[in-house]
């Protein structure tokens, strides 16, 4: 799967579930949880240790679901996320070293950003969806909205992540520069923790509520 249709599948399903997972016993009950609830994509981050391992296991055992590897700080989380079977991966900054990795793994990459000098060196790595997080901390869809306005036209689009919620999903949705967004309150650790399995499945069916009465 080449990165022009991972990036249709995400801006497809617009909201991805960002997931920081500590047992791998929970990995097929929570995807088999995202996948009753209508979203079959989904970025494990790499705050665990656990993360490589259920990516593995979810890619092996259930491969309908689409997985990014998330919080990649370094060439080497990218490349046991590739490893792994990762089809994507995010990072909460832009790491130029960790962008060559990917390219040169061959892996889709989405680089954080916050700044149109970012941006720019984002743009000249080859990156238009981009990050931007944390998303509310530092103004949500009026910095969005502001840093668009000079590079939409060279095909920038964001996932903001970070403060997104049910709350105000609709909002972030409106904004065409807006491809997708990284949803954290889908499966919270907590959550996981928990096993609240019908929780998470209902949250997924909820913001794919909101995605069709705001996209169609």
């Amino acid at each position: 799967m080449n990165g022009n249709d991972v990036f249709a599948l995400l801006a497809k399903h617009v909201v991805v579930p960002v997931i920081a997972i500590d047992s791998v016993d929970a990995a097929l009950p929570l995807a088999d949880a995202l996948l009753e609830g209508g979203l079959p994509v989904a970025e494990i981050t790499f705050r665990t240790a656990a993360a490589a391992e259920v990516i593995a296991k979810i890619a092996s055992l259930r491969p309908s679901m689409v997985l990014g590897a998330g919080t990649v700080l370094t060439a080497e989380n990218l490349g046991r996320a590739c490893d792994a079977g990762a089809k994507f991966g995010v990072a909460p900054g832009l790491n130029q070293d960790v962008v060559a990795e990917a390219a040169h793994r061959g892996l889709p990459f989405i680089a954080g950003v916050i700044t149109p000098s970012e941006i720019e060196q984002a743009l000249a790595l080859g990156l238009k969806l981009l990050k931007f997080f944390p998303a509310e901390a530092f103004g949500g869809l009026k910095v969005i909205k502001a840093l668009s306005a000079p590079y939409a036209h060279m095909g920038v689009k964001f996932m903001p992540t970070g403060g997104v919620s049910v709350a105000n999903l609709a909002d972030y949705l409106a904004e065409k520069a807006v491809a997708c967004v990284g949803g954290t309150w889908i499966a919270t650790r907590e959550a996981i923790a928990e096993k609240k399995w019908a929780q998470i499945r209902d949250n997924c069916k909820a913001a794919i509520e909101i995605v069709k009465r705001v996209r169609g």
